[in-house]
């Protein structure tokens, strides 16, 4: 017995722990149905959800305006200033109204504020007030809407507005863009059997039209029509019900096309840019085959004053070149500002092709009193080792670099330096006579009186020269490699240099040259610039920048005064004053220097 009823007592706990679980349970369950009840209720009025202004009583006539104000605070950036200014002053008049009247008159609510209509960008709502872009507003005209809150876009827009050029030869451009992409649908449709011709024929006739003009004047004068016929048949076309997956695809395929055409034509430009700088003009190959053919059928010019060649109390000029033009102009612009053209000398140092070019040209033209001597630097008969296999002259080399660190690549400055070639190491051995020349490039343009420069005390250096200090040597460590050299010390130009002959050879500076160009054959770009920079480091003096004024033949900024006053102006870059390519606001400082009415010159074109 007492065993049974111990087994009892020991069950009901048991059971009074379960009912409570179980109670616990259900009670979670109603109050889980009974939440989402209250919300659905409305029992959630203290809590909002994100971006929804709350429901409030009517506050205080004390408190409204506070009220407004930080409503309006809210709204701020997005309503001019004007209308925000009346709409507080209403309100608060409003809210004095409302105190001062009966509680049974308080009817008017809180003013809405005239709705603001954004304007389109177009001309005539855009003005400029001091300068700076404004957009004309029917509420306040002197408030500006191209402001930098707005994005700047507007304003640069406005700064930046260029006057469209060929206007209608890109809108007919565009049009057949449009109707090549039509067209393939509208042709597979039966039914558009007429709409398809007349859309091909509208095609034809603008690719006809395109192929024969480039600008709006070469257009035939009854273009307007056509336009108006292709506007018109493409209006149809965009009617029809087409597959637009079509459509889609045609228009892409032709911006395809177009896109590999235009990088087709892009290189084609760079390439033939270069082929028009590196070789000869056509007028030019003329003049110099008409030159060498007339020497050999007349024989009476050719005659040597070798006793003014080799005389070293003379002014010697030196200059090396394969263009008889260019040359020319060099000689002719020296003499022609030089005060005493007696003590002049030129010599001319070319090649076989231009050689004989070279000497009728220079034995039928005179120069004043000066006189022309023509080498062939070619020759291993006149000069023995003094000679190459061919004519190497000045090298120049572009540099890149940008203005400031922050600036972009795209605004990189350029600047091309020029330097001696193989050729001119060979000076002390042609001229074993002559102690001092002036060695001129055939790119240059003389515009006054060269003879102070023989006058000139170099202080025991080789050669005085144009330093170009925006061309550090730190920044030629491209192809200067890790040789040693002041980090900041300037670059010189080749142009305009004053060489002392007796002193290069004291220094043997020739075979210092060939023996650091042996040095660098690895190098195949730099090398000459290399061996000639450590050739003549520290002997280099420093001519005054009023001598020479370079960059005529790739910069396009110049200052007009400073090409004026500058004694030399120097073409050093790719667009040479000869070329079709030639800047042609500097090519006038050039072409006076040349007889106009040449014969020569005039069959072959050459004074275009």
């Amino acid at each position: 017995m007492k065993g049974g009823s111990g087994g009892g007592g020991g069950v009901a706990p048991a059971k009074r722990r379960w009912r409570g679980l179980a109670i616990a349970v259900l009670f979670l369950v109603i109050l889980s149905m009974l939440v989402p009840l209250g919300f659905l209720l409305g029992l959630h009025s203290g809590f909002h959800s994100a971006g929804h202004m709350p429901l409030q009583r009517p506050a205080p006539s004390g408190d409204r305006s506070s009220h407004i104000d930080n409503l309006v605070r809210k709204l701020g950036p997005t309503l001019p200033k004007d209308v925000l200014k009346g709409f507080v002053n209403e309100a608060k008049n409003e809210t004095g109204s409302i105190n001062a009247t009966p509680k049974t008159q308080q009817k008017k609510g809180i003013p809405i504020p005239p709705q603001v209509v954004m304007q389109p960008f177009t001309s005539k709502n855009i003005s400029r007030i001091n300068g700076k872009a404004k957009m004309k507003s029917d509420v306040d005209e002197s408030e500006g809407f191209c402001d930098l809150k707005y994005g700047s876009y507007c304003i640069w827009r406005e700064e930046n507005r260029e006057e469209m050029h060929d206007s209608m030869v890109k809108k007919l451009k565009d049009q057949l863009f449009v109707a090549r992409a039509y067209f393939p649908s509208i042709a597979k449709i039966p039914a558009q059997s007429k709409l398809s011709g007349e859309l091909k024929q509208n095609i034809q006739e603008v690719e006809r039209v395109l192929s024969e003009s480039t600008t709006d004047a070469d257009l035939p004068p009854e273009i307007q029509k056509k336009s108006r016929r292709m506007e018109a048949v493409i209006a149809r076309a965009k009617s029809v019900s087409l597959d637009c997956n079509n459509i889609d695809k045609k228009l892409r395929q032709i911006f395809d096309l177009t896109e590999d055409e235009a990088n087709f034509h892009m290189k084609q430009s760079a390439f033939l840019y270069q082929l028009a700088v590196q070789t000869m003009p056509k007028s030019l190959h003329c003049l110099s085959m008409r030159l060498t053919v007339e020497y050999f059928r007349d024989h009476l010019f050719d005659k040597e004053l070798s006793e003014k060649y080799s005389d070293p109390t003379l002014q010697h000029y030196v200059i090396f070149s394969n263009n008889v033009i260019a040359s020319s102009v060099v000689i002719n612009s020296t003499v022609v500002h030089a005060i005493d053209t007696v003590n002049q000398v030129f010599h001319v140092l070319t090649d076989w092709q231009n050689y004989y070019a070279m000497k009728h040209w220079f034995l039928q033209n005179t120069f004043r009193d000066a006189v022309v001597q023509v080498l062939n630097i070619e020759d291993p008969d006149s000069y023995g080792k003094a000679t190459l296999s061919h004519l190497a002259l000045p090298v120049e080399f572009r540099v890149s670099f940008p203005s400031n660190d922050s600036a972009p690549a795209i605004n990189n400055r350029a600047q091309y330096v020029s330097i001696f070639s193989h050729s001119h190491y060979l000076l002390p051995e042609i001229f074993k006579n002559l102690e001092k020349v002036v060695v001129l490039d055939d790119d240059v343009v003389v515009q006054q009186d060269l003879s102070a420069l023989w006058s000139l005390n170099m202080g025991g250096k080789v050669t005085g020269a144009i330093e170009i200090c925006s061309v550090k040597m730190d920044q030629l460590r491209s192809y200067l490699g890790d040789h040693s050299f002041q980090k900041h010390s300037c670059s010189w130009m080749s142009g305009l240099n004053v060489i002392d002959l007796a002193r290069w050879r004291d220094l043997d500076i020739s075979e210092i040259y060939w023996k650091l160009v042996k040095e660098q054959v690895s190098m195949k770009e730099g090398s000459a610039l290399l061996a000639t920079l450590l050739a003549f480091q520290d002997q280099i003096y420093a001519l005054d920048r009023v001598w020479v004024l370079s960059g005529l033949g790739h910069d396009y900024g110049l200052d007009i005064e400073g090409i004026k006053k500058a004694a030399v102006l120097h073409y050093n870059g790719n667009m040479k004053p000869w070329l079709d390519l030639g800047i042609p606001k500097y090519k006038e400082y050039w072409k006076k220097f040349l007889n106009h009415e040449d014969q020569y010159l005039s069959e072959c074109n050459v004074n275009r």
